[in-house]
């Protein structure tokens, strides 16, 4: 057989499967009118099924007009408050690419992504200067290769991380938006997150966790995909169909870090004692990791704010952290010892400085919230925000390929000399309600 009729007779019997064409959106904000593929949006540009695309309901626009045809970065959209942009998207990676800035004044703007997801901690720029920064964003739903749901909770339906849909937040003292470009990201290397309360997404303010922080330390090469949720044990964890859901999207390269403990110990059906049911379940998660091609990674869970009478903190979550190690240290897993971490760091904030990293507020300190606020087991932004610094430092040390996808420049950090809370500063999203966290 001819090499030519060698060739005829594989494409005659092989099906030949080409990559999916990625997916691209182009988005000229300020605009009435564009050309080639990008989209005009403006101050009447509201989100519908049927335009799939749009600021959500709420937003007050500005947007600035031209009355001569121009390129995306000559004109753009604000406002006095914080707004949504959301655009409908199948389950996946995006690597978004914004275009910031005011020809004619200046712009600060943070973007947030899905439910208070920190992409871009601040951009600000001068009067006439246009900045462009890219990132990725996870956007999934709540379906089963089976044909079923993951069993969420009802605060998680209709939540805008398990919708599908990308939706950015943007906040600042005037955020200006000039254009957005959008395309799929199938090349991103996905850190999936398995957690409670202390790593979700918390939707609402004053409430956060590390998992909502730890996006805006990476580059555009990697995507944090956070499906930890309130109340949830490793236990719970699986048989909600949680994993199962990562399992079914978690490829070879990928990671999963894995943090349980604060609703572990409590004594109910999802209980497991940390000698054993605790550590078995751990084996399992990092059984099934391993078996896809990914990394599995553990993360020791932090300490509440639980001081004695000299200013130390009094461990209060048993056997958990150690069984967590002595796991690591059987299977030859990587452990972010956050739990070892965050003491240090609560200390040098002592029991006063502490409540600023934990959700400490007067009454009325945000909408709908008639009582003071005084939680030792969850976090206030700022503390959430030095949590993932502990983490960031902790994967450079034990996760160094990880660690060559972290954004340039980051500042080492010490947790015995946490940042100056007087001199950190994120805008608050915007609050419908204050709602407590289920348990951890």
């Amino acid at each position: 057989m001819s090499p030519v009729q060698r060739i005829l007779a594989f494409l005659l019997t092989t099906v030949v499967v080409l990559p999916a064409a990625p997916l691209t959106r182009h988005f000229d904000f300020g605009a009435t009118a564009t050309a080639n593929d990008w989209l005009p949006v403006n101050a009447d540009t509201i989100y519908s099924s049927s335009r799939s695309y749009g600021f959500e309901s709420g937003a007050v626009i500005t947007s600035t007009n031209p009355t001569t045809a121009a390129a995306p970065r000559d004109n753009f959209c604000t406002s006095e408050k914080p707004f949504f942009f959301s655009v409908a998207l199948p389950e996946g990676n995006y690597r978004v690419t914004l275009t910031l800035g005011d020809r004619a004044g200046e712009s600060h703007t943070t973007v947030k992504a899905e439910s208070r997801r920190l992409i871009v901690p601040s951009v600000d720029t001068k009067r006439g200067e246009i900045i462009t920064t890219t990132f990725i964003v996870n956007v999934r739903n709540a379906h089963l290769p089976d044909g079923t749901q993951v069993k969420l909770k009802p605060r998680e339906i209709g939540a805008w991380h398990w919708d599908d849909r990308l939706t950015l937040e943007f906040n600042g003292a005037r955020p200006c938006v000039t254009a957005m470009e959008i395309t799929t990201a199938n090349d991103a290397i996905t850190v999936f997150l398995a957690g409670d309360s202390t790593v979700t997404d918390q939707q609402l303010e004053p409430w956060s966790a590390w998992g909502q922080m730890l996006p805006a330390f990476f580059d555009d090469t990697v995507a944090v995909a956070n499906h930890a949720e309130s109340g949830e044990t490793i236990k719970s964890f699986v048989g909600e169909r949680r994993l199962e859901k990562i399992m079914s999207l978690i490829k070879p390269g990928d990671a999963l870090f894995i943090q349980f403990g604060h609703n572990d110990q409590k004594q109910n059906a999802e209980h497991t004692d940390a000698a054993t049911g605790y550590k078995d379940f751990l084996r399992r998660y990092i059984s099934e990791t391993k078996a896809k091609g990914a990394f599995p990674v553990l993360v020791t869970s932090m300490e509440r704010r639980n001081f004695d009478a000299y200013g130390h903190i009094k461990p209060s979550l048993e056997g958990y952290p150690q069984a967590m190690r002595e796991v690591g240290l059987e299977l030859a897993v990587p452990v972010l010892d956050l739990n070892a971490m965050s003491i240090p760091l609560y200390e040098a904030l002592g029991p006063e400085g502490t409540k600023k990293a934990f959700v400490y507020f007067p009454a009325n300190s945000f909408p709908n919230q008639p009582l003071a606020l005084s939680d030792d087991t969850h976090f206030s932004s700022y503390g959430a925000d030095q949590l993932a610094r502990c983490l960031v430092e902790a994967i450079k040390a034990h996760l160094p390929g990880l660690a060559k996808h972290l954004r340039p420049g980051l500042p080492i950090y010490n947790p015995t000399q946490p940042d100056s809370f007087s001199r950190w500063h994120l805008p608050p999203s915007p609050a419908k309600s204050i709602i407590k966290p289920e348990g951890s």
